[in-house]
């Protein structure tokens, strides 16, 4: 697992950074290992880290971070379920909701990728992470064989954080997630661990 994340770094070789991501997770063993890999570099490759500088892009008492992480859609195929996370508190640890919720749902219910540059021109926007309103946010799907598996997420609480290169770049990482998922028995690992969630 990496230690070294650092958030909407904007590394000046993204491509490279995800094929380094690439490889590292296929050599995982343990799928959500995997997925973590990708994750980590979703926060490396995507993102303006001198959004939070910028005027009205936080509000007082707002500070400058990022989240990132898989919802995927549970075995029994009523949740967004959050697994390989970074940046959620504790607590939200396979955090679940119905698929329809929000823009996750959007996400789910339209097969495709979402920015929202700036959630508060967005007033159906609903807070998943307890501890924040994020301000800007990014979804793109992972799909398999014409199978909804999830999407993978990141956002940040600056607005204007993400444009559309974001997008495509963070595409780019779920379609190397979806395969990485199936190859590795991503579905059995989902069903064990929302089995030991929900009980």
């Amino acid at each position: 697992m990496l230690t070294d994340v650092i958030p909407c770094s904007m590394t000046k070789r993204p491509w490279k950074e995800l094929a380094r991501a690439s490889t590292s997770a296929a050599l995982e063993i343990e799928p959500e290992a995997a997925l973590r890999q990708i994750v980590h570099c979703a926060l490396r490759i995507t993102g303006d880290d001198t959004a939070h500088q910028k005027s009205n892009a936080l509000k007082p008492g707002e500070r400058n971070f990022h989240v990132s992480g898989m919802f995927m859609v549970s075995p029994d195929e009523t949740s967004h379920f959050l697994i390989a996370e970074w940046g959620f508190p504790p607590d939200q640890h396979r955090l679940h909701f119905p698929l329809d919720t929000g823009h996750p749902g959007w996400v789910w219910k339209n097969r495709k990728g979402l920015i929202l540059e700036n959630t508060d021109h967005h007033a159906d926007f609903k807070q998943i992470l307890k501890t924040a309103r994020m301000g800007s946010a990014i979804y793109a799907p992972l799909t398999w064989e014409g199978r909804f598996l999830g999407h993978l997420i990141c956002a940040a609480q600056a607005r204007n954080t993400y444009i559309q290169n974001d997008l495509d770049r963070l595409g780019c990482l779920a379609a190397a997630a979806a395969s990485i998922y199936i190859a590795k028995g991503g579905l059995a690992m989902l069903d064990q661990l929302w089995r030991e969630t929900t009980g």
